[in-house]
């Protein structure tokens, strides 16, 4: 009894809602990423009414404070308030930079657990969606979704290895006369050791060159930045042993 009075008690955090889905004509569920209680799925109940308590119905990328109640039996919380601020309102203005900000959001949904908290990734994603609204040109956008998924990686524990070769640990140099990346190997794969790894991509010399220094990403053209990221919709197709959703907008 003391247990159900305990998961009962009410949790305020700040958070961005990444995922609704409509559970009757006035209520929804929403998925939210939280900065203290990591992910959460929650009913919003009578979030479509004209007067609804959440000041209507809970949109995708929605930010703000919210009080929400545990399940006493680890299934839905119920979201008693939501704050929506409209941070991220000129994000719907922009196709592209929408659909980067879907693709991050539906990683974060497929690569963390529910009530496991990503403190790091939450300010990250937050961080992404304003850079990303405000980046203008697509290839802008697709710089950061690239940083922020590689963030992502890092931050669920398998950061890529990109410095240096995964396999021989030869140091990333331009000289190298073929560059692979292969999921396997969690990394940049060089000429000398590509026929160990039958799961690769090809890599441009901009590309690898990109990937081995982020800090030329922002100068990096188009054609190289949609080449990193086919690398990584390969990689996470992998991981997830299915292709993410959101990949067919980026190949």
């Amino acid at each position: 009894m003391q247990k159900s009075n305990a998961m009962s008690t009410s949790t305020k955090d700040t958070a961005v809602c990444i995922r609704t889905v409509d559970y009757s004509d006035t209520s929804q569920i929403v998925t939210l990423f939280t900065a203290a209680s990591g992910k959460i799925s929650a009913i919003a109940k009578g979030s479509k009414r004209k007067k609804s308590s959440f000041g209507g119905p809970v949109e995708l990328f929605s930010y703000g404070q919210i009080i929400f109640i545990p399940s006493a039996s680890g299934q839905l919380a119920t979201l008693a308030e939501f704050h929506q601020q409209p941070v991220f309102m000129p994000l719907r203005r922009n196709l592209y930079a929408i659909n980067c900000a879907m693709f991050a959001a539906e990683l974060i949904g497929s690569f963390t657990e529910q009530h496991d908290p990503h403190p790091v990734l939450f300010d990250a994603f937050v961080d992404f969606i304003r850079d990303v609204q405000d980046a203008g040109a697509d290839d802008k956008a697709l710089a950061f979704l690239i940083l922020f998924q590689l963030t992502l990686l890092s931050d669920i524990g398998t950061k890529p290895v990109l410095a240096m070769c995964a396999n021989c640990s030869a140091p990333f140099s331009e000289k190298w006369f073929k560059t692979y990346f292969s999921s396997s190997a969690n990394g940049l794969i060089c000429g000398d050791c590509e026929q160990a790894f039958t799961d690769k991509l090809n890599l441009s010399p901009q590309a690898a060159g990109v990937l081995s220094d982020l800090k030329q990403i922002q100068n990096a053209e188009m054609v190289t930045l949609k080449l990193i990221e086919k690398t990584l919709v390969y990689h996470f197709t992998e991981l997830l042993h299915k292709p993410p959703r959101m990949a067919k907008y980026f190949l």
